[in-house]
């Protein structure tokens, strides 16, 4: 650790060009799961607020919600200890100053899917929906009149919840009566029975009972298999997965350079006694050090960049997954710095000398 340190102190540019590398890939790996975490987010977060342990939907929908159509005596709650009906809607909506996507989840104000409002009441009457709270930075308000793209009808904001987006939109939650009436128009609010799922609380989901047109699944699998869900947390995850590589082969390369310019003196050191063992723990302790200061200045600056960028960048950092991450960047780069150690260890001194 001396002769590392020793070192670092004597050659602080190079050094410090070794660390500004592992800083900046450090950053990027940061910044895109925290980037991968938010987007995840965005999708499910509706779904994670029903805290339930699985959906059921028909064989045919494909697991998509906007594809299943059930009546509400479909399924009684055989094998569940607690389900409840939903149903859906896509829409714009439209205040007049501002435009939105929206999903409309229809909920029985009873049931444990039933969203806590954090601003404003429940709803009550007929057109009356609570919001998603990001709506409110999009220009929305309480009391305001929605027009609809898929209806006639308008809806009334009463109440704003927290965490209640799907696929990535705001949600706003009504009764079915309500629902019925966006679907259907006047006249025919409350007279439907077609919900698009039951969601349901069991420990034991394969003792769910349903027909044979129906289907029990996780709520994880549901998530899974949102459309671009899977797809763009995979792609996430391969980028920083190259990433890892991408830092065991320039730290790797950057090493072997330095390595090969002080060829001389590890001759030298060799003939005066110095065994390969403890140049090759220097060089180890050495990429210790500087992959540690890479990565810890690499969250730093990812944390800072954090407080300034705008609430609508979809970022949501979990520290423990980081933390796992840079203990992997550091664990790339000692393994990046063994090709220089098997260089050290084939040097010969009087090669290196006479060299």
């Amino acid at each position: 650790m001396f002769l590392a340190w020793n070192e670092i102190k004597n050659n602080k540019l190079r050094f410090i060009l070794v660390i500004g590398v592992l800083m900046l890939v450090s950053y990027l790996v940061f910044f895109l799961s925290g980037l991968a975490n938010g987007l995840e987010q965005l999708n499910r977060e509706a779904v994670d607020k029903w805290e339930a342990d699985g959906i059921i939907l028909t064989e045919e929908s494909d697991l998509r919600l906007p594809q299943s159509l059930l009546a509400e005596d479909d399924f009684a709650g055989e094998g569940a200890a607690d389900y409840t009906a939903l149903a859906q809607l896509s829409a714009i909506a439209n205040n007049g100053d501002q435009k939105a996507n929206v999903f409309i989840f229809a909920v029985n104000d009873e049931s444990f899917i039933m969203p806590n409002v954090t601003e404003g009441e429940v709803f009550t009457e007929l057109g009356e929906v609570i919001a998603d709270d990001t709506l409110k930075e999009e220009g929305f308000a309480l009391g305001d009149e929605l027009t609809l793209s898929s209806t006639e009808e308008t809806v009334q904001i009463v109440g704003f919840t927290d965490k209640a987006r799907f696929h990535a939109a705001p949600v706003l939650f009504t009764g079915f009566d309500t629902l019925d009436l966006l679907r259907y128009g006047e006249g025919t609010g409350g007279e439907s029975e077609a919900v698009n799922a039951f969601v349901i609380r069991g420990d034991h989901l394969d003792q769910i009972q349903v027909d044979d047109e129906l289907q029990v699944v996780s709520t994880n699998t549901f998530i899974e298999n949102l459309p671009g869900y899977t797809e763009q947390n995979l792609t996430l995850t391969l980028m920083i997965y190259f990433l890892f590589v991408i830092s065991a082969v320039v730290l790797a390369i950057f090493l072997y350079v330095l390595t090969i310019q002080k060829v001389s003196m590890f001759g030298v050191m060799k003939a005066q006694g110095v065994s390969s063992s403890y140049l090759a723990c220097s060089v180890i302790a050495q990429t210790f050090l500087l992959s540690l200061a890479g990565v810890l200045i690499g969250f730093i600056l990812t944390m800072i960049t954090s407080i300034f960028l705008p609430t609508s960048v979809p970022i949501a950092f979990q520290y423990i997954e980081m933390l796992i991450y840079g203990v992997i960047l550091m664990a790339v780069s000692m393994m990046g710095a063994f090709i220089s150690v098997q260089t050290i260890v084939r040097i010969d001194p009087l090669k290196a000398i006479g060299g």
